[in-house]
């Protein structure tokens, strides 16, 4: 199955580089690998040949649990299940536990860590601790003592670093000094943790037990581990910044032996992949010149014909003119470069010279479809584009690939429930509120519950494109893709079954133009596995024989959660105030996501407050530039 990375176009030039030049501004090696997955393979091989070299040795590794780790045991227990590694000789400290917890609760880090791993490999019970979640509130100070002694002086400790830089249920506050104790969880955490609880904040324990950060440094050796864009601040932080009580992560630059292992996407802020040229000697592709041109007006403050020869020379950038200068001439290729990715024709504008839009004139008009993973990402993403494409006669097709249930309220049904039967239909709420009632937190929701919640998004979805004139009977469709159908925040393996509802969509509508989500910095995954199932529909396609994908085009929208920087950007869409208000008003059609969505992540505003501030920025970043000046603009990025 296809794993998406975004291409890579120029950058710094790493072979032969030393390594103190390399990490030249990093306090934590960062070991960065273009997917999630070949990172996990790395660490597997570390954990693996460690096993193995202790021989009768018993072998002392703690291990964390949760989203990032998965890919890490689901290898470590493939190669155990190939006779590559046995873990009879392994002891296995987990770093944290829920406070009050069962080890039959499903949420459980005890229980989790035994489905993940524990339960697919030959360790001993014996060889298992797991802080107890159980323990009395009056002995739990004693038993922490007591399990700080068993996780100290560990061969090997492999974690994970949250959002906010911590680690294990270490938050913000937290000292260096700290042992294993029990922690207050803080509203923000909780409500992360929640998503392991069907979002619900009364079902969360409200409190932990968590190795401390003087117990971690104990380990002879660590490894950190992020992925996604959504780490990418934490990590910066924890890599590049001064230690702080603010990020408990960056205590842990003070260990001897310890290495951090990122995905392309959460290192997208260290230095080295913002700013390479700072590190060593670059590739200069045309993108990442303009990149390093935007990056310098930033840096000093001025729009793109205003830079100096002194402004490239004090900034690292002379290697840049030495190749392709005179200075004044990068200036202007940069300025047109940037300039022709505006465009008021998102579709191509018919009968006009097109030699330097970002989108070709013919055909005209386009068949564009649009891939929407949850049933609002359209509308939040690139609502305004959506509007300018079917405004401007173009037959625009939406796809939306999950039913988005699992992310509807109780309370939402219920009250959809009750005006039902207000206008006269059959009185079902109680009913409905039994099936409520029924849900246990862990486990999945009642397939009839989750059948209303699906029923709900499908129709706020099509009265948000109705809204703006799309026939929603004819050109909206729903996948329903099975990954999806779990019932709870953790999802089933994507298929060849969700790749094959997509192959059969792009087959019948053969579309000049496909949209879908470059964004993957959703803290559910979502996007990412739909974006990846889009895409290796469209390489099996034409692996098949498929022609005519040859004139087809893909275009990556982000903005529910981080926006395309400029450098990489290849069609930007200005917005009028007047689409603005449309846009805005076809995001407020998904009401079951105003104001109580269950998973809406670490941004506490409302999704059409963070789409409008992100177009608004990017409108403020190309005046900055020199560029016209408008309300909003929408950026995408051409895959293909």
């Amino acid at each position: 199955m296809k794993h998406f990375t975004l291409p890579k176009d120029g950058g710094l030039i790493e072979e032969g580089l030393p390594d103190g030049i390399l990490h030249g501004f990093e306090r934590i090696k960062a070991k960065i690998y273009d997917e999630s997955r070949q990172a996990s393979y790395a660490i597997a091989d570390i954990i693996t040949d460690a096993i193995n070299s202790a021989g009768d040795r018993v072998f002392r590794l703690g291990l964390t649990t949760g989203s990032t780790p998965r890919s890490l045991y689901n290898e470590l227990a493939r190669r155990y299940e190939a006779g590559k590694v046995s873990f009879k000789n392994v002891v296995i400290v987990s770093i944290d536990e829920y406070y009050p917890s069962s080890v039959n609760d499903r949420q459980s880090r005890n229980f989790r860590l035994h489905e993940s791993l524990l339960d697919k490999v030959d360790i001993p019970a014996e060889n298992i601790f797991i802080p107890d979640g159980s323990v009395p509130q009056d002995k739990v100070s004693a038993y922490c003592a007591r399990f700080d002694t068993v996780a100290r002086n560990l061969d090997l400790l492999v974690i994970g670093v949250g959002e906010q830089g911590q680690v294990g249920f270490n938050e913000a506050g937290t000292r260096a000094n700290s042992r294993t104790r029990t922690v207050r969880l803080s509203y923000k955490s909780r409500k992360r943790q929640a998503r392991n609880f069907n979002g619900d904040m009364a079902a969360t324990p409200a409190a932990a037990i968590t190795i401390g950060i003087s117990t971690m440094l104990s380990a002879k050796k660590i490894i950190l581990m992020a992925w996604g864009e959504g780490k990418a601040e934490a990590v910066r932080a924890v890599v590049e910044g001064e230690p702080s009580e603010a990020i408990p992560a960056s205590f842990l630059q003070s260990h001897d032996d310890i290495s951090f292992y990122v995905d392309a996407t959460a290192a997208c802020l260290l230095t080295r992949i913002v700013a390479p040229w700072l590190v060593g000697p670059c590739e200069w592709s045309k993108k990442f010149i303009r990149g390093a041109v935007v990056w310098l007006c930033q840096k000093v403050g001025k729009p793109i014909l205003k830079l100096t020869e002194k402004d490239y020379l004090e900034n690292n950038l002379g290697e840049v003119i030495e190749k392709y200068g005179p200075f004044d001439k990068i200036n202007i290729e940069v300025f047109n470069d940037l300039q022709h990715t505006i465009t008021g024709w998102p579709g191509g504008k018919p009968n006009a010279d097109d030699s330097t839009r970002p989108v070709p004139a013919k055909p005209f008009p386009k068949t564009v479809l649009i891939f929407s993973p949850h049933p609002d990402d359209d509308v939040i993403s690139m609502g305004g584009t959506f509007i300018r494409l079917v405004s401007q006669g173009h037959d625009v097709h939406v796809a939306y690939e999950t039913s988005g249930n699992v992310a509807v309220h109780d309370d939402v049904v219920l009250q959809h429930m009750d005006c039902a039967f207000q206008l006269g239909f059959a009185d079902k709420f109680d009913e409905v509120k039994a099936l409520v009632d029924s849900k246990i937190p862990g486990e999945p929701e009642p397939r009839a519950l989750l059948e209303l919640k699906a029923a709900i998004r499908r129709s706020e979805a099509r009265g948000a494109v109705r809204s703006f004139g799309l026939n929603d009977n004819t050109n909206v469709h729903f996948l329903n893709l099975p990954f999806y159908e779990s019932g709870g925040v953790k999802k089933l393996p994507r298929s060849q079954a969700d790749v094959d509802i997509i192959k059969k969509l792009v087959t019948d509508l053969k579309p000049d133009m496909i949209f879908m989500a470059g964004d993957l910095a959703d803290p559910h995954g979502t996007h990412r596995v739909c974006t990846e199932a889009a895409l290796e529909a469209l390489d099996q396609l034409r692996e098949e024989g498929c022609k005519w994908l040859a004139d087809t085009h893909v275009w990556l929208y982000r903005g529910a959660w981080m926006e395309w920087e400029l450098g990489r950007v290849d069609m930007a869409v200005p917005l009028s105030p007047d689409e603005m208000i449309k846009k805005r008003h076809s995001i407020f059609r998904h009401l079951s996501q105003k104001d109580i969505v269950p998973f809406p992540g670490d941004d506490p505003r409302e999704f059409w407050q963070r789409a409008e501030e992100r177009t608004q920025n990017t409108a403020k970043l190309y005046d900055e530039l020199g560029m016209a000046e408008y309300q909003a603009i929408e950026v995408f990025l051409k895959l293909c």
